[in-house]
């Protein structure tokens, strides 16, 4: 699932360009580059510690965004990052319905090479598309 930081775009800000071939692999996609700006290597989770969720929201942007922020959430309060991800999105009454199965573990300075805090998933110039395959844009808040 390719994502790719795109540099020099703002100096207290990273910002990510992701894509996949199904949704599912976008927000994967996603969530790994989030994952990337506050630990080294996120291989060095391990896959103790699981959590479910469901979101709702109006189109794929807004979805994708309210998955980012929920990640950063569960990262503040429960100091949980995540490495693997099980996305089932689907056609809702409002929208688009994502169910979240994922597995990882909990922020240690002994067991990861931590880098940043992400604060905040920001809206300005945040971007879904679907061309041959879904591609995301968007900047993460340091």
């Amino acid at each position: 699932m390719p994502y790719k930081s795109v540099e020099g775009f703002a100096m207290a800000d990273v910002a990510f360009e992701a894509s996949g071939k199904t949704l599912e692999e976008l927000f994967a996609s996603c969530a790994e580059a989030l994952t990337s700006t506050m630990i080294k290597d996120p291989k060095e989770l391990g896959v103790k510690e699981g959590k479910r969720f469901t979101l709702e929201a109006k189109d794929a942007e807004f979805l994708l965004h309210d998955f980012l922020q929920e990640l950063l959430f569960l990262k503040d309060a429960e100091l949980l990052l995540f490495r693997e991800y099980k996305l089932k999105i689907e056609k809702a009454e409002k929208g688009m319905k994502l169910t979240a199965t994922m597995l990882g573990d909990h922020l240690d300075p002994t067991k990861q090479t931590l880098l940043v805090d992400a604060k905040a998933v920001s809206w300005h110039m945040f971007k879904v598309e679907k061309s041959r395959v879904w591609k995301a844009f968007f900047i993460v808040d340091l």
